[in-house]
């Protein structure tokens, strides 16, 4: 049985570790021109939708075997669902905005926004934390249930899905009033 003392220091562990340098990564290696072009041939619903079913897709293969794929699938499934997340948030600020290009600072702000993570002016290493954390402890809640195959697969899926569209739904949200973020 693991304690949840012992759960809590692994989750702030990958938390520290992933707000270092993932989310920049991440970030780093999404093409934002490509998300442009893609809400523009699809539509934002249909996008988001693309991006849910991806996040799907990885968190049905993460729980499709039982322990030996969740071990094995798990880094996957969670860096595919960070990317499916931020793709998501990308879509919307452009399709509000009309402008696809955007800093990594700026969009972290609306990020942990997103996530209703404590903002300040400046981008912190606690809201970097904040975000990571609320994200794995997210993708932690099923993770016993992903342990028995095929039963793994569908909640893994449904679980990544309905975190994106319930992602989505909350950066639309944010966006029905005028948002003014100081970077500095």
């Amino acid at each position: 049985m693991v304690s949840l003392k012992k759960a809590g220091t692994d989750i702030r562990r990958y938390s520290e570790q992933l707000s270092h340098d993932g989310f920049k990564q991440v970030f780093d290696h999404i093409d934002q021109f490509k998300i442009k072009n893609g809400v523009d041939k699809l539509g934002l619903d249909k996008f988001i939708n693309q991006c849910a079913i991806m996040a799907a897709g990885t968190g049905a293969i993460s729980g499709s075997g039982g322990v030996l794929t969740m071990v094995i699938g798990m880094p996957v499934d969670v860096l595919n669902l960070i990317t499916q997340q931020f793709r998501v948030t990308m879509a919307i600020m452009y399709h509000n905005r009309g402008s696809y290009q955007m800093g990594f600072e700026e969009f972290m702000k609306l990020v942990a926004i997103s996530f209703k993570v404590e903002t300040g002016v400046a981008l912190t290493k606690t809201m970097m934390e904040g975000i990571a954390e609320k994200i794995i402890l997210n993708l932690g809640v099923r993770t016993a249930e992903r342990l028995v195959p095929v039963v793994g697969a569908v909640i893994g899926g449904t679980t990544n899905y309905l975190f994106i569209k319930r992602m989505a739904k909350s950066v639309k949200e944010l966006h029905d009033e005028p948002l003014v973020l100081q970077v500095s």
